[in-house]
């Protein structure tokens, strides 16, 4: 059996063309379902929903975020909701054959990975707390 896992990463937007390309970017990964998204001008606030096996879903996740810090300029950002960057959250949920250890190692390993992807295109890309 595959290890089956959700992640719903959160982006600090509400622009419908930067949303546009932040789901192609997380759903140009193979094996990864896009179950659900919605955005809205108040919080300014993107969450998406995704699943697929661990490793998958967190090489889906990696793409979508660099498209993010590319995209939002967090000086410029507006909206009711508490925000700490272009991508504020990426939560992994074990639903089938994973742990919530296992997730919590994708967690890691995913955010690690977007700091070394921004910083490497960006060198004012802000951490990333785990």
């Amino acid at each position: 059996m595959c290890e089956l896992v959700e992640c719903a990463p959160n982006f600090s937007t509400s622009d419908s063309v930067t949303v546009g390309k932040i789901l192609e970017a997380i759903t140009s990964v193979k094996g990864v379902l896009l179950l659900d998204h919605s955005y809205d001008d108040y919080y300014n606030r993107l969450v998406v929903t995704v699943a697929g096996e661990g490793r998958d879903l967190a090489q889906a996740v990696l793409p979508g975020a660099v498209k993010a810090v590319e995209l939002i300029d967090m000086k410029k950002h507006r909206g009711q909701h508490p925000r700490f960057g272009a991508v504020d959250v990426a939560p992994f949920v074990p639903i089938a054959d994973s742990t919530i250890d296992s997730c919590s190692e994708l967690a890691k390993d995913s955010a690690l990975s977007s700091l070394r992807a921004t910083q490497a295109r960006n060198a004012k890309a802000q951490p990333i707390n785990h």
